[in-house]
């Protein structure tokens, strides 16, 4: 297991040199209820589009109040070309509602209970702003996992629980971090070559 421990670090790292660091994630924001908003939003959905929406919705609602009290009917509006925008409108809107009374939670579990918060949102958050051990298992996570032999499984909770297992807790913040910025800046078949020399890596 310490062997392929290692291998894997090593792998994870020759992504990193190969993720473009100036990239803007979905998740990068200055506040704690626009990185979980946006993290909402981005569920199937692209960054880009994700962080143009974002822009828009918190240019015009800068506060939290702001949103909470904005109509069900005009975020629809705005988060129009988001993925799912019509149930993910539901969930901002109560979303922050109850994180304007309660607070943003800083644990997975208080995370889960908020609507439109699943593991993935939830990780992904507590990674990003922070910075806890946490990895946020999406699409991108998922392929590379598989591709290279860090899990043989498909379910993001048990890819995700694989992932624990395999990294020291210090990698976990950075796992999903990482692997997003390399899965958008190279194509499939780009990746497939790269996999190709990075799994002869010892």
């Amino acid at each position: 297991m310490e062997k392929k421990r290692q291998t894997a670090i090593k792998q994870l790292k020759a992504l990193d040199k190969l993720a473009p660091k100036d990239m803007r994630l979905a998740a990068e924001w200055n506040q704690d209820w626009q990185v979980l908003i946006s993290t909402i939003m981005s569920a199937q959905t692209r960054d880009e589009t994700t962080i143009a929406i974002s822009n828009i919705l918190y240019k015009k609602y800068p506060t939290l109040k702001s949103l909470s009290n904005t109509p069900i009917k005009t975020i629809e509006k705005i988060i129009r070309p988001v993925n799912y925008y019509k149930t993910k409108s539901k969930h901002i809107k109560k979303t922050s509602k109850i994180i304007l009374k309660q607070g943003v939670p800083n644990t997975l579990d208080e995370l889960l209970k908020l609507p439109g918060v699943g593991r993935k949102v939830g990780n992904v958050y507590l990674a990003e702003f922070h910075k806890a051990n946490a990895i946020g298992v999406d699409t991108h996570c998922s392929r590379v996992s598989q591709k290279l032999g860090w899990s043989k499984n498909k379910h993001p909770h048990k890819i995700e629980k694989d992932l624990e297992q395999l990294f020291p807790k210090r990698y976990w913040c950075s796992i999903n971090y990482i692997i997003v910025r390399f899965g958008r800046s190279h194509t499939h078949k780009q990746e497939d070559e790269i996999f190709k020399r990075i799994k002869k890596l010892k």
